[in-house]
């Protein structure tokens, strides 16, 4: 990589690293996911299933019984994944693009548009059915790899403000859905090792408040906090997010990073991980469904069409709806450099829900193999209509002119 890519001019450049791994790791994933779908439905479908569900290991936890390659890449590897989501959003409110509520307002109130509206769109769908409504969360995320990868596609004519909307928006989803899986997934709680998890977390602060900038020591404790957490009942990722929250950041507002940041320096060194093994693995792992015997009857049935109309329709008319209604009403600035087409577009990216919502899709119904199975055919189904149809629309969308975007921004300077 050129010293020229090398070099960061503070928050903006860091966002534009973000994207483009992003983008790459999101196109690989693309990749990983129509892998397992082939095998899935091929001679090497038994193959695949017995390795990633029948090899045994350790018991770690009653409630998990052996731990499985399934579950080693779910509660283990997607916990990597969980603190590179805990470190960008700590990044992103203390020293990024979402540090003034000016600057989150847009975001806060797509992101809870398009968690809320999806979720009613599946309710009301499954709503005579009440043993499926625990998966009413699961088309209320985005998956932010898989939409900044079709964006990559796009080249030019996917404005950056576009873009940096959509990565805004998915953290604060992000966001809600660990909320989510803390609050709404989590079964049988162990009191002993909740009170050990909350302990190995203020360590973790109070060296946090005296200065250790030590990575190897905040690594540790993330380490037991890990194990606490998974013995506690509460899904284990979540120690992730929580771990991160308490790695030091030093503040350089419009700088470059502080070479001295332990939050920027384990950032950027796990990023390359996630993108590029952890997600991956984690869409070949999860992503595999087997279409044999799949009729018209099955892919319509309530949970598979909840979810897909829920990602499809909900996350687009949840996040475009309170876009337009936030600029006309002056509470927020519309996005420079873009049209209406183009933003109705990348709400539609955001139908996207592959990751986050395969995995809410695995907790929602625990034990549930048919469930579980339909929940992955519905997330494939909207995840799948809102990529092509969103890339469609911004590929042959009009772009933005010179005179349109001066025009646009005329309200806001009048305010």
């Amino acid at each position: 990589m050129s010293s020229e890519k090398q070099a960061r001019t503070g928050t903006d450049s860091a966002l534009r690293n973000f994207l483009e791994s992003e983008a790459a790791g999101g196109i690989l994933l693309m990749f990983a996911a129509a892998l397992a779908m082939i095998v899935a439905n091929s001679p090497l479908y038994d193959m695949y299933h017995h390795f990633l569900h029948e090899l045994k290991g350790p018991v770690l936890s009653k409630k998990l019984g052996p731990m499985t390659p399934h579950l080693w890449i779910n509660d283990g590897l997607m916990a990597i994944f969980f603190l590179l989501v805990g470190l960008e959003i700590k990044r992103e409110f203390v020293d990024g693009r979402l540090n003034t509520w000016e600057r989150r307002r847009l975001p806060v109130l797509a992101a809870a548009a398009g968690m809320v509206v999806p979720a009613l769109i599946y309710l009301a769908i499954v709503r005579d059915m009440p043993e499926l409504y625990n998966g009413w969360a699961i088309p209320a995320a985005t998956d932010i790899a898989f939409a900044i990868g079709v964006l990559a596609l796009l080249g030019p004519r996917a404005p950056t403000s576009l873009k940096l909307f959509l990565v805004t928006v998915a953290i604060v989803d992000d966001m809600g859905a660990v909320a989510i899986i803390a609050l709404v997934y989590t079964a049988e709680i162990n009191g002993a090792a909740l009170l050990a998890s909350a302990v190995i977390l203020g360590i973790m602060y109070t060296m946090n408040k005296a200065g250790v900038k030590s990575l190897i020591a905040y690594l540790f404790f993330a380490l037991l906090l890990w194990f606490a957490v998974l013995l506690s009942g509460v899904h284990a990722t979540i120690a992730g997010v929580l771990a991160a929250m308490a790695i030091p950041i030093v503040v350089t507002p419009g700088s470059p990073d502080a070479e001295d940041s332990p939050l920027h320096r384990l950032e950027h060194g796990i990023a390359p991980w996630s993108a590029f093994l952890i997600v991956p693995i984690f869409g070949f792992a999860n992503a595999g469904v087997s279409l044999e015997g799949l009729g018209v009857e099955q892919i319509f049935a309530p949970l598979p069409l909840g979810i897909a109309a829920g990602l499809f329709l909900g996350k687009q008319v949840g996040i475009f709806a309170s876009v337009w209604i936030a600029v006309k009403t002056g509470f927020a600035q519309r996005l420079g450099g873009a049209t209406w087409l183009q933003v109705y577009g990348v709400s539609m990216l955001c139908g996207i829900g592959f990751t986050m919502s395969l995995f809410i899709g695995a907790l929602a119904f625990p034990g549930e193999a048919l469930l579980i199975e339909e929940a992955k055919i519905g997330v494939l189904m909207g995840s799948f209509l809102s990529a092509v149809v969103g890339f469609c629309i911004l590929r042959f969308a009009p772009q933005q002119t010179a005179d349109e975007d001066e025009l646009a921004a005329e309200p806001a300077k009048a305010a």
